[in-house]
């Protein structure tokens, strides 16, 4: 009772005081909100439980108020439950809300009065973002489900790795699929009752992970059928494929390819001032998941099984700079071109050409009279009879 009586005297203080603005600091088990008005008067601050009777209870039954929440746990699910309420939901990115982390006097409640106050006095300061879809939430939660497993069972390979090592002894070279039934066998005696477990989890995980693969073609098929347009790039699998599609969601919400590297956390830091302008790590905004994988893919394209592409070339050429950190650079900015790659064949629904680059600088060599290069081609690539598409 005490719940519905808080609840219509807010409502009663928004329709009389105009315009209002609320600031939800989310927490795990409690929230807490900041109601201003129209000048900036703080209304009403309120601790509520989150779970979405509380919310809906407390938000349900006003009329329409901006409401600013921060990214985070809760954010996605408490988004889409206001605005099903009717309100303008603002989520703000909480890596531009330097104002609530450089506050010396932080704390839940004064958090949710600067949200508030933020959105109130111009929404951009916030840098809002915007959630998934609850479908695409959902698919993606499978995706990260099995990347947990994966990170599992390489902690256990390694350890059993490990212990045996420690007494003198190696284990043979097998395959990560393989390495649940066949090491095993190869357990010396004295440590079998203390790894024996193990080997039977890695090989209940390897069950797992294969059926997450198996879901990931079927998805990628059946629901997904733009990732197929990605997989024209060697080194981009289903797996890669699909999280980009989920991650991106809509390839239209970027205006410029390039876009897509910095969304993603790919692009330099910055901290440029007169004469200074020092050379610093990547961002890392934006999903870490499908960063990691674009990363691997990135690997692959450079190495040793890596057809040849205008994409492999560019990034040899980077690691071929020189310095200590040349490789891992190379393997960063092809990540980077990657991305923006995927993206641009996703919006021309284009086909991949690997060498296209390369073949047009021969062509005008030849148009204006010049004997051209033949191209260069690693042993595999001269095994395969060039670089193709790779599907």
């Amino acid at each position: 009772m005490a719940h519905e009586e808080r609840r219509l005297a807010m409502a009663e203080s928004i329709t009389g005081k105009g315009v209002m603005t609320i600031g939800v600091d989310l927490g795990d088990k409690y929230s807490h909100s900041c109601v201003l008005d129209g000048d900036g008067i703080i209304v009403e601050r309120a601790r509520i439980r989150t779970t979405s009777e509380a919310l809906k209870m407390r938000f349900g039954g006003i009329p329409q108020t901006r409401i600013a929440v921060e990214a985070g746990t809760h954010s996605a699910w408490v988004s889409r439950l206001l605005k099903e309420c009717g309100h303008e939901v603002l989520v703000a990115n909480p890596r531009k809300l330097r104002l609530v982390y450089e506050n010396n006097r932080k704390d839940d409640e004064v958090d949710a009065e600067y949200l508030a106050r933020l959105a109130r006095l111009d929404p951009k300061l916030l840098s809002p973002i915007v959630h998934r879809s609850a479908a695409v939430q959902q698919d993606l939660a499978v995706l990260r489900a099995r990347d947990s497993l994966v990170r599992a069972r390489t902690k256990l390979i390694n350890h059993v790795r490990g212990a045996i090592k420690a007494v003198g002894q190696r284990l043979p070279s097998m395959s990560t699929d393989a390495f649940g039934r066949k090491a095993g066998t190869a357990i010396p005696g004295e440590l079998r009752p203390a790894l024996e477990p193990l080997t039977v989890a890695i090989s209940t995980l390897t069950e797992q992970i294969l059926r997450h693969d198996r879901w990931v073609e079927h998805e990628a098929q059946d629901r997904y059928p733009q990732s197929a347009l990605l997989r024209q790039v060697t080194g981009v699998g289903p797996l890669t494929s699909v999280a980009y599609v989920l991650t991106v969601e809509d390839p239209k919400r970027f205006s410029d390819s390039r876009m897509v590297g910095a969304y993603l956390g790919l692009t330099p830091k910055r901290a440029q001032s007169g004469d200074t302008d020092p050379q610093l790590r990547i961002t890392k905004a934006g999903d870490g998941f499908l960063r990691r994988l674009l990363v691997g893919s990135a690997q692959y394209i450079l190495g040793p099984f890596g057809p040849d592409t205008d994409l492999r070339r560019w990034g040899r050429a980077v690691a071929e700079r020189g310095g200590k950190t040349a490789k891992k650079r190379a393997v960063v900015a092809v990540a980077r071109k990657l991305a923006v790659l995927l993206h641009r064949l996703w919006i021309t629904q284009g086909v991949y050409e690997p060498l296209r680059k390369t073949k047009g600088k021969l062509k005008a060599e030849e148009s204006k009279g010049l004997t051209p290069v033949p191209l260069p081609l690693d042993k595999r690539s001269q095994a395969e009879g060039g670089g193709g598409t790779g599907l």
